[in-house]
C-alpha cells in the first residue's frame, strides 16, 4: 500500500510500470489518471489545491485501507498532487491491484469515490481571464460516494 501527497509532477506511465513490476499473483490491475479539466465553456487555466498534507496522508490511507480489506485488494496505490496545477496535468492517480478484475475495478471506483467527496482538498480554479472561484462539492459526486455505504 501507497499513499503519496505531493506538489511535484508525477509520469502516469512510470507509476504504473512501477506498481506491476511488483504484481505478482495479480490476475487484474485497474489504473486510473484524472487530469485538470478544462472546458470550451467551462475553460481552466489553473487549479490551485490547498491541503494540510499530514492529513491527507491519514484520511487517503485509512481509505486505502478499508479498500484493501473489503475487495481483498492485493495492493493499492493513490497519488494526489497539491499546490497549482495547469489545465491538462495529472492532478491523482489510483492504482489497485487484485485476483480478479471486478475486485481491482471496484477498488479503484471506491477510492476515487471518495477522493471526490471526503479527501481534504480545497480547490480554487482560474480561468484565462484572471477570474478565480472555489470549486464546489457536486451532488453527482455525493451520489456516487452513498452507493459503497
Amino acid at each position: 500500500m501507497s499513499v503519496r501527497v505531493q506538489q511535484a509532477p508525477f509520469d502516469p506511465g512510470a507509476e504504473t510500470n512501477a506498481f506491476l513490476a511488483v504484481a505478482d499473483g495479480a490476475g487484474a490491475s485497474v489504473t486510473f489518471t484524472g487530469l485538470v479539466r478544462s472546458l470550451p465553456d467551462d475553460p481552466v487555466a489553473t487549479l490551485t489545491l490547498d491541503c494540510y498534507p499530514e492529513l491527507a496522508l491519514n484520511q487517503i490511507g485509512n481509505m486505502v485501507e478499508q479498500a484493501i480489506d473489503r475487495f481483498h485488494l492485493l495492493d493499492a496505490t493513490v497519488i494526489h498532487r497539491y499546490g497549482t496545477l495547469r489545465a491538462g496535468e495529472p492532478i491523482v492517480q489510483v492504482m489497485t491491484l487484485a485476483s480478479h478484475r471486478q475486485a481491482a475495478f471496484e477498488g479503484a471506483e471506491f477510492l476515487m469515490d471518495f477522493l471526490k467527496t471526503d479527501a481534504p482538498f480545497w480547490k480554487k480554479q482560474r480561468s484565462p481571464g484572471g477570474n478565480e472561484h472555489w470549486v464546489d462539492a457536486k451532488p453527482a459526486d455525493d451520489v456516487a460516494r452513498a452507493r459503497w455505504k
